[in-house]
């Protein structure tokens, strides 16, 4: 059980920046953020979880069924992770490739405090065995950065530690091996093996440092994004500026939001205007964007009342602070006993992340590759007390193994028959951008 407590709130931003830096105490922590950008289907404007009370990790077959039976035991707030290569535990798959980042499979924990962030207000949720802890924890909470001005700047030097200047960031993959792995995807689609895949690269650096609130903030701040994340887990951290919804249940009804189709922008008003309506009408860009709003409405029917799933949105231009990105919005109804994790398992990995014809694609993928994807591409969310969901996809994200000192970024695109491996290439370095900023500036 848990007591509540509602605060309002003379300054969320300044709470936010406060609470962040006063998370850092505890071996585990989820925080999320919309950064106050306008999205449908949103419950809350930011979240924190902090300090396991019980948790669970995999690493091997049965994962998901190890999340169910933990999820519906628990009945309670639970936080976490799914990466990539479950997708082995939901097909008949491998995941093989090189991994220096180890982190688990999967990792959920039920959290001793929680803090739940919408408008002026801050709803504050602990367990009861710790509910003697809210005053204190209250005033620790307000004294952090005390003295300063609550600003991204004096967030940052108060925190210990800076990220090293001598990052080298290497390419797993570089151009011309690029060039001809995209050439052999492109071989498989006109073979007919799949309609499209999204291939992925890694940039890495080792025997490497950073400060990773510091590294998220910085992020964050170049890109604003709808479903921003900082995730501590031990010795591993996830720095994202994910700009994706992978997957939502509230009440009976599921929603994804799929990506596909990215422009660059421009600080010329006009130009940038031009892009972004070229966006829209890019042939290539909405059929990449088409084809996997496919492949979502045919995982969602498999736990959704007949007939209910419809397309609410198809191929909408979004503008983010460093991207255009192209979104789909896919929505459908549910039985009342649908398992929440059920729905998670029949739709994962996400579309937007895999191909169509999806298992065919991710075989490829996995030949192709170089790198294990990990929680690149996975998902980062968390499970209410009554079954309710809200998960976001693993991209524009920083990985950091912190006892191994190995800090990686990863980005793809979607091949389809149109590709042009320059192109694609290209956008990979966009989708880059601030990553590679962050960590060498």
């Amino acid at each position: 059980m848990r007591t509540t407590q509602i605060h309002s709130l003379d300054n969320p931003d300044q709470f936010k920046s406060r609470l962040l830096i006063w998370s850092q105490q505890f071996d585990d922590v989820v925080w999320l953020d919309s950064n106050n950008y306008e999205q449908s289907h949103s419950n809350y404007e930011a979240v924190l979880a902090v300090d396991a009370f019980t948790s669970i990790q995999t690493n091997f077959d049965g994962s998901f069924d190890m999340l169910k039976e933990y999820q519906t035991n628990v009945k309670d707030w639970v936080f976490g992770y799914l990466t990539y290569d479950l997708k082995n535990d939901v097909e008949d798959l491998s995941s093989n490739n090189f991994d220096s980042l180890q982190f688990p499979d999967l990792y959920f924990f039920q959290p001793k405090k929680i803090f739940l962030f919408k408008g002026d207000q801050v709803e504050i949720k602990y367990l009861n065995c710790v509910d003697d802890e809210f005053e204190d924890d209250l005033k620790d909470i307000q004294s952090e950065s005390a003295g300063h001005a609550e600003s991204f700047d004096s967030t940052q030097s108060k925190l210990s530690g800076k990220i090293s200047n001598d990052i080298k960031i290497k390419l797993r993959i570089h151009k011309d091996e690029y060039f001809e792995k995209v050439n052999k995807m492109l071989a498989h689609i006109h073979r007919g093996d799949i309609y499209e895949a999204n291939f992925c690269q890694e940039f890495y650096a080792e025997n490497t440092s950073i400060n990773p609130l510091e590294a998220y903030l910085k992020l964050n701040s170049i890109s604003k994004p709808p479903f921003a994340t900082f995730l501590k887990f031990g010795d591993k951290y996830l720095l994202s500026a994910s700009p994706e919804r992978y997957l939502k249940k509230e009440g009976n009804t599921v929603v994804s939001q799929p990506i596909k189709g990215t422009a660059k922008r421009s600080e010329n008003i006009l130009e940038d205007e031009a892009l972004k309506l070229a966006l829209s009408k890019d042939t290539k860009e909405r059929s990449e964007n088409i084809m996997i709003v496919d492949l979502v409405r045919n995982d969602l029917s498999k736990t959704a009342i007949k007939g209910s799933v419809i397309v609410e949105e198809l191929t909408k231009v979004y503008t983010f602070d460093q991207v255009h990105q192209m979104i789909s919005t896919v929505v459908s109804t549910i039985e009342e006993n649908t398992h929440p994790v059920d729905i998670i398992k029949s739709t994962f990995p996400m579309g937007s992340m895999t191909g169509a014809p999806k298992i065919s694609a991710m075989r490829i993928i996995e030949d192709l590759e170089e790198t294990k994807r990990g929680l690149y591409s996975g998902s980062v969310g968390y499970f209410s007390p009554t079954g309710d969901f809200d998960f976001n996809v693993v991209i524009r994200s920083i990985l950091y193994n912190e006892t191994k000192e190995y800090v990686s970024y990863s980005v793809g695109g979607a091949i389809t028959a149109k590709s042009d491996p320059l192109k694609e290439y290209e956008e990979c370095l966009v989708k880059a951008k601030a990553m590679r900023t962050v960590l060498e500036s």
